[in-house]
């Protein structure tokens, strides 16, 4: 609960994130294969008129949308992430350990390499788009019901974890026998998206992109005192008058959205919604969902435009996968705070 006391303590922290996402919102434009002198970036995002032409197409074409799909990113896999730690009251719960991420792997696959090769050419480039968010939304949510289904069966929330495991690995076998029997040019184009790509999204597909996140972002405000009742418990929660399976089901809506959408487009990205709500939780010292909401949208776009930075390698001609950046930068954090700190494990 927000008090007096700790309110100017959270507005200090919210300043200096918003400071740091400002820098590295700025920084991952700047800096890339060729870097672009900050007045060249100001005069194209203000004015053609006294940009080169070369770095104008540079940074409106490519750059800008890719800083906006890493702060779209970051901010939907943590929130995701926060949602589905707190629903099972678990710390190494996740969009990408529960299988979410894998059922949208699962749609994207039979679109890429299934219903590819049924539609006509003519049809997917004029709904492509939508049609792969579509396909993403459906294979997330697919899984999110079979997570939901057991929950209320199961009440142990390790056993919960496995099973989600497992419906990442039954995917996973679905999606490789669909490469098997896929062509060659179809199956280069599926494994390129696994490895995770924040600049290939274009300002088509962020039309269909930033509608899904916002309308994710809005599901989990208006539940987020709901989020606060999970914490102590299914029974708690009802004890205060919330209807457990509409609040899962809302909440488990959202975080298909937010985790199915950027699958569509950004391909499986890891380790961001498991680390960032946790190191939320120990910038901030607090379990309050109206602090950590949040926190996590914020945490979320520095630590994805930070990635997105890394895996450009200033000043080089090569890329670095975007999902091995998250991974190596993910993994120490939970380790170091493992270590650091024992109450980590808490999600209360």
């Amino acid at each position: 609960m927000i008090t007096r006391n700790n309110r100017g303590s959270y507005f200090s922290r919210f300043f200096i994130l918003g400071s740091v996402f400002i820098l590295f919102f700025i920084a991952d434009l700047l800096l890339g294969s060729i870097i672009i002198p900050a007045g060249q970036v100001v005069s194209s995002l203000f004015s053609s008129a006294g940009a080169g032409e070369t770095f104008h197409i540079i940074i409106m074409d490519f750059r800008l949308p890719k800083a906006l799909t890493a702060v779209l990113t970051g901010a939907a896999l943590s929130l995701s992430g926060l949602q589905m730690q707190t629903v099972f009251r678990n710390p190494l719960a996740g969009p990408y350990v529960l299988g979410i991420s894998a059922g949208a792997s699962l749609g994207v696959a039979l679109f890429v390499m299934g219903f590819s090769t049924i539609l006509s050419t003519a049809f997917i480039s004029t709904s492509g788009s939508w049609s792969m968010a579509l396909v993403a939304w459906a294979g997330s949510f697919l899984v999110l019901m079979l997570v939901l289904y057991v929950s209320v069966r199961v009440k142990d929330i390790m056993t919960i974890l496995i099973l989600g495991i497992l419906f990442t690995s039954a995917v996973t076998a679905i999606v490789s026998i669909l490469q098997y029997f896929s062509n060659e040019s179809l199956l280069k184009a599926f494994i390129i998206w696994t490895m995770g790509s924040l600049g290939s999204v274009t300002w088509s597909q962020l039309a269909v992109l930033i509608p899904a996140v916002i309308a994710g972002i809005f599901l989990a405000f208006i539940k987020i005192k709901d989020l606060n009742a999970f914490l102590l418990g299914e029974n708690y929660a009802r004890s205060l008058g919330v209807s457990v399976i509409s609040s899962r089901m809302i909440i488990f809506l959202s975080t298909s959205l937010l985790a199915g959408t950027i699958t569509a487009f950004c391909g499986p990205i890891g380790f961001i919604g498991i680390a960032v709500p946790h190191i939320c939780r120990v910038l901030f010292k607090t379990a309050d969902h109206l602090v950590l909401v949040p926190a996590v949208l914020l945490t979320g776009g520095i630590v994805m435009l930070f990635s997105d930075i890394v895996s450009q390698l200033p000043g080089y001609q090569a890329t670095l996968p975007v999902n091995s950046v998250t991974a190596l930068i993910g993994i120490p954090i939970i380790i170091w705070m493992i270590v650091k700190n024992k109450k980590f494990v808490s999600v209360q």
